[in-house]
């Protein structure tokens, strides 16, 4: 992928990966760009997410510096002191000034960074900044992604180009991802940041993997300004056109993300239809996707509409459960609060695809929401080991003996319904790599989702 005019990058190995995968990566601009984030909810934020939230209220940054493998997480004044150092060092490498450094760190919490090696890496990663380093800066932030992610848009003679990764504790409200989006569009500060919050609800806000949010997430534009023009505002001809843009590049990743989602079985899109504003809409999305019971049952393929509306319900929104419509595989299960027309063979045999769609009619209003739902892990089937279902002679649900059966859905094809957040599940080597990480981190104080 070719960078936006005036940025350059690169990714390069220091060591801070058992592995010895590529673990520092850089992006910079050749010249003063226009800045604005979203970061981590978390009240336990990480060192360089600290740093980072003082440098960029300036609202200008020249240089993005990225470590993976650790977190620089829950270390104290010292892990402060290194983010601040990494700043520093790449200033200096680049000739620019600290503040113009935005800092991030992905990896393991609790473990002070190995400073020397992170300088080194610094140090390799400015000599090798190149203007086709994109794929090198993508697979160096990498952690337990099993690939890169990267997405542009074309905005005229603009280009903008975004890199992301995740693949585990990904969550409503910015939970362990790292995304950077970069282009060379002029745009007001005011208006990047307005625009950023609004794409950021409807892509990286509206997906859920596992319901866990991080100590680190960030996401980062930079807007240098290269392609020429005057600056897009909320007034500019190109405004709509810009958020266009920006928005297909974000949704893109975090459809990338969920996608990569560690030991995915299924893809889950949430649409919620009738409520009565864009936020009651969201909650209810969210709320769905993120219920452990519902995942479970799409996980075996068991339309049970129920766990929609016992999830609803603890939405905290004041709608009338007697009027609430439930599809599940393109069939009404649930009418008017009760089970409706719909055929539950024919909904069971759409579950066992890996893309699944789950509606629900609230009938409070006319606002409707898809949201990027639950990404349906292998390791929830193996945590629960196996599940009772009734079956009859059919196949369909009985009143006849407990068969308890162990699900592995297989997939059978991929269809992707306009104004649907997707999710594409994970293989079983992803599952089996996941589920290493997983004892490895069960040896170390923690993580932030993205190991060594």
């Amino acid at each position: 992928m070719k960078l936006p005019e005036g940025f350059s990058a690169s990714g390069v190995a220091c060591g801070l990966k058992p592995s010895g995968n590529p673990d520092l990566g850089m992006i910079v601009s050749d010249r003063p760009a226009t800045a604005a984030g979203v970061f981590t909810t978390n009240r336990v934020q990480a060192a360089p997410v600290q740093l980072t939230r003082r440098h960029i209220r300036r609202s200008k940054a020249r240089a993005i510096v990225v470590n993976a493998g650790n977190a620089n997480a829950c270390t104290g004044k010292q892990g402060y002191a290194d983010a601040r150092s990494m700043a520093e060092h790449a200033a200096r490498g680049l000739a620019i000034k600290k503040e113009n450094v935005l800092v991030n760190s992905t990896g393991i919490i609790g473990v002070p960074l190995d400073m020397t090696k992170v300088r080194e890496g610094i140090e390799a990663a400015t000599k090798a900044l190149s203007s086709d380093g994109a794929g090198d800066f993508a697979a160096s932030i990498m952690t337990t992604d099993t690939r890169p992610k990267i997405a542009e848009a074309v905005l005229g003679s603009a280009i903008i180009a975004g890199f992301a990764k995740g693949a585990g504790m990904i969550a409503p409200e910015m939970a362990t991802l790292l995304a950077f989006v970069v282009t060379d569009a002029p745009v007001e500060h005011g208006f990047l940041v307005e625009t950023l919050r609004e794409t950021t609800a409807d892509s990286f806000n509206a997906i859920s993997v596992d319901g866990c949010r991080s100590t680190n997430d960030t996401l980062l534009v930079l807007a240098n300004g290269a392609a020429g023009g005057d600056p897009i505002g909320a007034e500019h001809p190109q405004a709509g056109a810009f958020k266009d843009a920006l928005g297909e590049v974000c949704a893109s990743l975090a459809r990338q993300i969920v996608e990569d989602g560690e030991g995915a079985t299924k893809v889950v899109s949430i649409v919620v239809e009738g409520a009565t504003n864009v936020r009651e809409a969201r909650r209810a999305a969210g709320t769905v996707a993120d219920s452990v019971l519902l995942r479970c049952a799409l996980n075996g393929a068991d339309p049970n509409w129920g766990r929609v509306l016992a999830a609803l319900g603890t939405s905290g929104i004041p709608f009338d459960p007697n009027v609430v419509d439930v599809w599940l595989g393109g069939q009404l299960l649930c009418q008017n609060g009760a089970p409706g027309p719909g055929d539950a063979a024919k909904a069971r045999a759409a579950l066992l695809d890996r893309d699944v769609e789950v509606r629900i009619g609230m009938k409070r209003g006319e606002v409707s929401h898809p949201h990027g739902g639950a990404s349906v892990h292998q390791a929830l089937l193996r945590a629960h080991g196996c599940r009772e279902v009734r079956r009859g002679g059919d196949g369909r649900s009985s009143a006849g003996g407990v068969v308890r059966e162990r699900h592995r859905p297989d997939a059978v094809r991929r269809h992707e319904p306009s104004g649907c957040a997707r999710w594409w599940a994970a293989s079983d080597r992803a599952y089996r790599e996941a589920r290493r990480q997983s004892n490895l981190r069960r040896r170390i104080p923690g993580n932030d989702g993205g190991g060594p």
